[in-house]
């Protein structure tokens, strides 16, 4: 299955929020969306999820409009929207029944899913006596019910513990390795190179970057390398490198590393080869990897 948005736009009075937005999604591949805050991510989360109206545009699923009553959506939004005076599984029964389960399946899915999330001896309480940490348990299996084919995740590890982080990955990748769409979107950028195959990249309403993670981070390392010697200092290297127009001038340290553009038509094979020959005490000489934070900081200009 292929999730696709063609141009879509949304605005609140004079305030344009969405420009002309597009990017897929593949099933069993999930799509890390990325953004700052005020980007657009929630807005185009909620449009993909029909809680919010588009302006224009659409959105397609393998290339026909989608139709809301024959997919099944979990949402997880940022903002948290359970009832506090309702008791735990009395009101995850409502949602999986409201999602079009029978009584039975809500039953035992919201049965499965506490008893995964060990808070099945938390069932009969209210939510507003439970920790932060467990009512955001509650949330994520609001949004895991019933086994849906669209899985939309704002900022699903906020307020988790490390445990329960733990099991949110294995759900998560489970729902990948059943060949469901997968939107994630989160500020900790570990989490979406661990799960997200595709990444993109959404800034003032507007995409910047979509596409495969490693091919983008491929096309930016390119002909770049991280140095340094035991015998000289890294700005020393730098000097001698750009001397011998081996290198650009743009140079940055990184983790104590020379992070270097190599200049037109030279090769790592000569680099090397120039540093052996002068007698320059290799410590590191290694291809530069850049991080998904790399990417986004690339792109935005500025780190969350």
């Amino acid at each position: 299955m292929e999730l696709e948005l063609k141009h879509i736009n949304k605005s609140f009075g004079d305030n344009k929020v969405l420009s002309d937005v597009s990017f897929k999604v593949k099933s069993g591949r999930a799509l890390g969306f990325l953004g700052r805050n005020g980007a657009g991510k929630t807005t185009t989360m909620r449009i993909i999820t029909d809680v919010l109206d588009k302006d224009s545009g659409q959105i397609l699923v393998d290339g026909s409009p989608i139709n809301y009553d024959d997919l099944k959506i979990g949402y997880l939004p940022e903002e948290r929207g359970l009832y506090s005076n309702e008791r735990v599984f009395t009101q995850l029964y409502y949602f999986a029944r409201l999602k079009g389960a029978d009584r039975r399946s809500a039953r035992q899915n919201v049965r499965y899913w506490l008893d995964r999330f060990d808070l099945s001896s938390y069932k009969n309480r209210k939510l507003s006596t439970l920790s932060k940490g467990l009512k955001q348990k509650v949330q994520i299996i609001s949004a895991l019910l019933n086994d849906p084919d669209i899985l939309v995740l704002d900022e699903p590890f906020s307020g988790l513990d490390p445990i329960n982080s733990h099991e949110l990955k294995l759900a998560v990748g489970e729902f990948i390795r059943n060949q469901k769409i997968v939107i994630f979107s989160s500020h900790l950028m570990s989490y979406i190179e661990e799960f997200c195959r595709d990444v993109c990249i959404i800034e003032e309403g507007r995409i910047l970057l979509s596409g495969d993670l490693n091919e983008i981070k491929s096309s930016m390392a390119e002909k770049k390398m991280l140095l340094n010697a035991n015998n000289m200092g890294i700005w020393q290297l730098k000097e001698i490198l750009e001397a011998e127009n081996l290198i650009y001038p743009d140079a940055v340290i990184r983790e104590y590393k020379l992070l270097v553009r190599l200049t037109e038509n030279i090769t790592k094979e000569d680099v090397l080869e120039f540093m052996m020959l002068n007698q320059i005490d290799i410590n590191c000489f290694s291809q530069y990897e850049p991080s998904l934070q790399d990417v986004f900081v690339s792109k935005v200009g500025v780190s969350e």
